[in-house]
């Protein structure tokens, strides 16, 4: 599994590498050559929706999304690993039909393309269908293994 959660995070990481070359490029190029990177700005929209779903998953599943702890914090063990299921319950609850609909633009993409150069969609759209259906199998995965009493353990080795 930790090759997958690794797996997971370069391309997160690659496709937000992504984004700034492409933005930093582009106010480069129109900084001193007057010009513009084609479609840069359909790239990058496109891009960061590839992020963020490839990211959203890591972060459910390591349970290491931002978030204040105040209650949590406080808890025994057992409160801690409720809180943590019910957390894990509604995350799952809203990905799941979010990854639906994501494949059914997915579907409906037909010819759209890029305004500039004409780069289909579908292709965006299958990465980011990918990403977000990857967040909620991890959702999933987590709540199954909260469920059990196991524990998740992140990228440092910490549970």
């Amino acid at each position: 599994m930790k090759r997958e959660l690794s797996l997971f995070e370069a391309v997160a990481a690659a496709f937000l590498l992504a984004i700034a070359l492409l933005t930093s490029g582009n106010v480069l190029l129109r900084e001193t050559l007057g010009l513009q990177i084609p479609d840069w700005f359909d790239l990058s929209r496109q891009l960061q929706a590839i992020a963020m779903f490839w990211g959203i998953a890591l972060a459910t599943y390591r349970g290491s999304h931002i978030g204040v702890d105040l209650l949590w914090e406080h808890c025994a063990s057992a409160g801690r690993r409720r809180i943590d299921l019910v957390a894990t319950a509604l995350t799952l609850a809203f990905l799941l039909p979010l990854a639906w609909m994501v494949w059914v633009k997915l579907g409906g993409a037909g010819t759209q393309a890029t305004s500039d150069l004409r780069l289909p969609l579908v292709w965006f759209y299958a990465v980011s269908a990918a990403g977000v259906t990857a967040a909620a199998l991890l959702a999933a995965l987590r709540l199954a293994t909260l469920w059990r009493g196991g524990t998740i353990v992140d990228a440092d080795g910490a549970e």
